[in-house]
């Protein structure tokens, strides 16, 4: 949708005429006096640079020394010759001495602090207040917005909502005094507040996730009641900020929920901000519109084009999602100029607030007003404090009414807000960079959003891309769930007989039971005994020729089929998966998405394996390279991911035209005999694919079989290494040596330096180690933190931690659920009890309940000889080291004999190259949680006593699985050479 034509004109008099009332003037950051203009000028035409510039400001708050300010500007800009921060010397010689090296590093903080000055008003609200007051009496009105950290626990929930009632409070004394401002203190509804706080509700909870909007909206609103009651006792206006794309229909949720309960229906002064670069808010404004009429009282809307698109265009990219977002700026454009009527149409529903610092966009909203004939009082112009003052200044001579939104807070903790708003100034599409830079002519910047039509690129259908995680972000999602998982509750305690096949198993049933709920049996499967690895194993071997006959083309399609009948059923599975042992939703869907690219990627491999391979271009000769089964595949598979892991060895191994005897885990036997039922429907002929479920006698009876060619096991060390020395035995009438493909733990670090984004280190580990209660092999087990912020690290984490909703994993807000078993919880409890004798207990989480749950636990002051620095736990237990420097972080975490994962959070270019060649680990993840590897984007497995084999899901997994053979031929004959 766009504007009607007829409003040209219009738009072309009034951008002409305020151009002319802001002639002259500059925005301060483009302002030649300013440090930054050398800095900012080549951040415009570098964007290495810019990055590197960015990157840089961004660490200055995690550095306390002056002399590491110093080494990191080395870091990210090299020798550079030049003023580049406005200081008398040059980066080449900062760190010349060390007298020298300290003074420069605090002349670099001082700079940044400045240019953080000209959009942060004070660190706090009595700092800010003589400059809120300059503002008003200059005809400004103001939105405050409290800068800090981001909020990872409800220790810093509850602080956020004190300094909330702290700023309301010092606001409400400080405009008491101010005089009178009529434009600002009325509009066409009545009186306006003077003050007006923004609020950023991810701040007032340590996890803001839709997937559980009833258990977000019971934390936020306990924290919100208190600031709403107090800003209608102080008369002030409160507005919620948009955040990032994923929670905003939750933030909807919220406002209209509060607002609408009967204590705050009347409240008059709540606002909102909608971002204009969401497909949907169109459609989100006439829902708030519906929703105001019923509430009764007109609400603020302040309507901005969004300052999260960068990050959200690039995570549901990373996800696989659909972008919800507009992806040309002329697009967002064009969309906020067709929202501009629709806030207008109905003034006494909603107090319209137009966030721009676009020269056109002001000139639409004008001639939009002038053509429905609303008073200038109807509407408000925001823009940002520091930012296109000239325009500021044009609108108020104008005699229309602004607002600034006005951020306070610590100059170096608000970095992340000056690095946005440093991004915003110096984009391409920056409107303030294209006339104050770039002095682009007025009909140019007057003229209409210019957007490229482009058709819809198809990927080709026969290459791979990795399932999405489902986005619970969606209602019809977190439906698809509960429906579920209510349609499998029906069906819990039901018998599994032998799966359909020609081999019938002998043995008892096996129960496997909720560890939420250890009294209810989910299902009884019949298991198999010792003897009935005999049949089985002749089964396979008559089967064996028919199966890799088949065209590789066919076994493939088998795997197709496979996964698509796992899409139809995805939230069943997962259902299932929650039930029999314990993950958490997101961890159970997660489980079905990488089963289902196993499937598809091992399928894709299988089509490029298959047609023989040309080696060489000498003439005379004709080299090809083939591939054949090995014969028969064992596959012993872990609880953890009941399907995923099957479901990638099983399928590595049929698809390459092995037949397979598949034990899945005691713990895990419905999941794997749907596994087995999945990929039987799909196409694999009985015998082809036999499920043995029962204990480890099973296993053990595979392995020592002669047939048995491949050994695919995931599990214990301690078993990975038997069958390892059991395979070094050839028995009689063996003719194949066995092949063992184990993955086998390990004891995994997350490095923390002193350039680390605490938020984002702690987030990191955290998940890393409480994820599926830790019953990971990748789990984070050790934080090696270095000295400087070892202890600010301890206390942030311990309420982190604390903060963590412990409980069934039926419950979609649940973070933590139990263990699989009794058997683990004792042995996890062992740790715990030994832990508390090594090191110091910072954190062990009380849980009750009947369930086998063990509260997360942090012990503080490990050393690389204790237990708990060496030993696998498999379970909630993270054990923190201190490192005096990055050579001694890489010692210890390279202490153990595992190396399977491994993490670093830096923003030390040096570090990070460090770790990069010395961390020795089969996984390294960079400034990111350490689980949840991507099949072909990050094939997962390590080394030294981590496993033996390639990585699975990686290019050259199926190769274990095969036989490759050289086939050779001599193409000259009689003197000629013969056609291929």
């Amino acid at each position: 949708m766009t504007l009607p034509r007829l409003l040209e004109p219009a738009i072309l008099r009034i951008g002409t005429h305020l151009s002319r009332l802001s002639a002259g003037l500059s925005p301060t950051l483009f302002d030649r006096r300013w440090w930054s203009q050398s800095a900012i000028n080549l951040a415009m035409k570098d964007q290495a640079f810019k990055a590197h510039l960015f990157h840089f400001i961004d660490v200055l708050p995690a550095v306390a020394d002056d002399a590491r300010v110093v080494s990191l500007a080395e870091e990210y800009f090299g020798r550079l010759d030049g003023d580049l921060f406005g200081l008398q010397w040059g980066l080449k010689t900062l760190a010349s001495t060390g007298l020298g090296a300290r003074l420069t590093g605090k002349a670099i903080r001082h700079q940044v602090q400045q240019m953080a000055r000209m959009f942060i008003v004070g660190a706090t609200v009595e700092e800010a207040a003589p400059a809120l007051s300059r503002l008003w009496s200059e005809g400004r009105a103001w939105s405050v917005d409290l800068l800090g950290e981001a909020t990872i626990s409800d220790t810093e929930a509850d602080h956020y909502r004190n300094r909330c009632l702290d700023a309301l409070t010092g606001l409400g004394e400080a405009v008491g005094t101010w005089p009178p401002s009529p434009l600002l203190e009325r509009d066409h509804l009545g009186s306006l507040p003077r003050a007006q706080l923004s609020l950023k509700i991810s701040a007032l909870t340590s996890r803001l996730d839709a997937i559980d909007p009833e258990g977000c909206y019971r934390g936020v609103a306990s924290r919100l009641r208190p600031i709403v009651d107090l800003a209608a006792a102080k008369s002030c206006g409160l507005v919620f900020d948009m955040e990032q794309a994923d929670t905003k229909d939750l933030l909807l949720l919220i406002f209209k929920r509060l607002f609408a309960e009967p204590a705050y229906r009347s409240y008059p002064h709540a606002g909102l901000a909608l971002q204009a670069y969401h497909r949907a808010t169109g459609q989100d404004i006439q829902d708030l519109l519906a929703w105001v009429r019923t509430r009764g009282t007109p609400i603020t809307i302040r309507l901005v084009k969004g300052a999260y698109w960068d990050s959200d265009t690039v995570r549901y990219r990373q996800a696989g999602w659909p972008v919800p977002l507009f992806e040309q700026k002329a697009e967002t454009d064009e969309n906020y100029e067709a929202l501009i009527p629709t806030l207008l149409q109905e003034p006494q529903l909603i107090r319209p607030a137009f966030g721009t610092h676009n020269l056109r966009t002001l000139a639409v909203i004008e001639a939009v007003a002038e053509a429905q004939k609303l008073a200038p009082e109807t509407l408000e112009y925001q823009m940002i404090y520091g930012m296109a003052e000239p325009f500021q200044q044009a609108m108020v001579t104008l005699g229309r009414r602004v607002r600034l939104y006005t951020p306070v807070g610590q100059l170096l903790p608000g970095m992340a807000y000056l690095v946005r708003r440093l991004l915003e100034n110096t984009s391409n599409e920056s409107f303030l960079r294209k006339e104050y830079v770039e002095s682009q002519s007025l009909p140019t910047l007057l003229s209409p959003p210019a957007v490229i039509r482009h058709p819809g690129e198809q990927k080709p259908s026969n290459e791979f891309n990795n399932e999405p995680h489902s986005d619970f972000s969606r209602p019809s999602v977190r439906t698809a769930m509960h429906d579920a998982i209510a349609a499998v509750r029906l069906d819990l305690g039901r018998t599994w007989e032998s799966a359909p096949n020609d081999l019938r198993l002998s043995g008892s049933l096996l129960e496997s039971h909720n560890p939420a709920r250890p009294e209810e049996v989910t299902a009884s499967v019949r298991a198999a005994l010792v003897a009935d690895v005999d049949p089985a194993v002749r089964l396979a071997l008559s089967r064996s020729e028919s199966w890799h006959r088949r065209p590789a083309a066919e076994r493939a399609a088998v795997m197709r089929r496979a996964a698509a009948l796992m899409r139809e059923r995805r939230y069943e599975l997962a259902a299932w998966e929650i039930l029999e042992v314990g993950k958490p939703w997101r961890e159970a869907d997660a489980d079905v998405a990488e089963a289902i690219d196993f499937l598809e990627f091992y399928a894709s491999r299988m089509d490029r394996l298959a047609a023989p391979l040309k080696l060489g271009d000498r003439p005379g000769e004709l080299n090809h390279r083939v591939y054949g089964p090995r014969g028969v595949a064992a596959v012993i598979a872990p609880w953890n991911f009941p399907l995923a892991i099957p479901a990638g060895m099983v399928a590595a191994a049929l698809v390459t035209g092995n037949t397979v005897l598949f034990k899945p885990s005691e713990r895990a036997s419905l999941m794997g005999r749907l596994l087995t039922d999945i990929l039987m429907q799909a196409g694999i002929p009985s015998g082809a694919l036999l499920c043995l479920p029962g204990g480890p006698e099973i296993g053990r009876a595979l392995v020592g079989r002669p047939e048995v060619s491949t050994v695919a096991f995931t599990g214990s060390k301690e078993v990975g290494l038997q069958i390892v020395a059991g395979a070094a035995t050839i028995q009689p009438g063996q003719r194949l040596v066995t092949r063992v493909i184990a993955e086998m733990g390990g004891k995994n670090a997350i490095i923390v330096d002193d350039t680390a984004d605490l938020d984002e280190a702690i987030l990191g580990v955290v998940s890393s180690f409480t994820g599926y209660a830790g019953q990971k092999c990748s789990a984070c087990s050790r934080a090696i933190v270095h000295a400087s912020v070892y202890e600010q690290f301890l206390s942030r984490l311990k309420d982190a931690v604390a903060s963590l909703t412990i409980g069934d994993p039926l419950d979609p807000g649940t973070q933590v659920g139990p263990v699989i078993d009794a058997r683990a919880k004792q042995r996890i409890e062992d740790y715990i009890a030994l832990g508390q004798q090594e090191g110091r207990l910072l954190l062990r989480r009380p849980t009750d309940g009947p369930g086998y749950f063990v509260g997360p636990t942090v012990l503080a002051d490990v050393t690389m000889h204790h237990r708990i620095a060496q030993e696998e736990i498999f379970g909630p237990v993270l054990a923190v080291m201190k490192a005096a420097g990055m050579e001694e972080a890489m010692d210890l975490a390279n202490s153990t004999a595992y190396a399977l994962t491994g993490g670093v959070y830096s923003r030390s270019p040096a570090n990070l190259a460090l770790a990069r060649e010395r961390f020795d680990v089969g996984n390294l993840y960079v400034n990111r949680p350490i689980t949840g590897a991507l099949v072909g984007r990050q094939p997962f497995g390590g080394h030294r006593l981590s496993g033996v084999g390639a990585k699975a899901g990686g290019d050259d997994y199926l190769t274990q699985f095969m036989i490759s053979r050289i086939i050779s031929e001599n193409t000259l004959r009689r003197g000629f050479e013969a056609a291929d």
